[in-house]
């Protein structure tokens, strides 16, 4: 399966979790996205999908899929024309390849939705420096805010 996103809106502000839920059987990142899920089941954070994920959901195995069906105040939020205008600039910027274009979704989706943070384990793509300020710089162009990402292990869970 492919990593998909999910954004989370924490109560009071937003989260957006990418890649949380297929980690959590992953023995790199299980720890950390049990412990995010976790938060999710205890309505610290509200869990928010993107269409795509559903999607991508589709062809994830079952065991997968039951464990989203546990998040009850799951949030799920459709790309519209200015979310791909804004992910079709990341790729014309060269931020991102258009064989990712999912994940550009995903980074749109989150920044016009004023997702505070995106967690996500995409090193390659997501959570990279470069490509933070590169995503950043764009969103600023377009009149847009600053778009938190971080890895489930940065994020705090108390």
């Amino acid at each position: 399966m492919s990593h998909g996103g999910e954004l989370c809106e924490q109560k009071g502000g937003n989260l957006n979790e990418r890649q949380g839920i297929g980690g959590c059987f992953d023995k790199e990142f299980s720890h950390y996205s049990n412990l995010l899920f976790d938060v999710f089941l205890k309505n610290k954070y509200i869990p928010v999908i993107s269409s795509t994920v559903l999607d991508e959901l589709n062809n994830a195995p079952e065991y997968i899929k039951s464990h989203y069906k546990r998040l009850k105040n799951l949030i799920i939020l459709e790309v519209d024309a200015n979310v791909l205008e804004l992910a079709n600039l990341y790729l014309k910027e060269k931020i991102i390849s258009n064989n990712y274009l999912s994940d550009a979704l995903h980074i749109a989706l989150a920044t016009i939705n004023k997702i505070d943070i995106l967690v996500s384990w995409n090193f390659k793509h997501i959570v990279n420096l470069r490509k933070i300020n590169l995503f950043n710089s764009v969103n600023i162009k377009e009149g847009y805010s600053i778009l938190e990402i971080r890895s489930p292990m940065e994020v705090y869970y108390e």
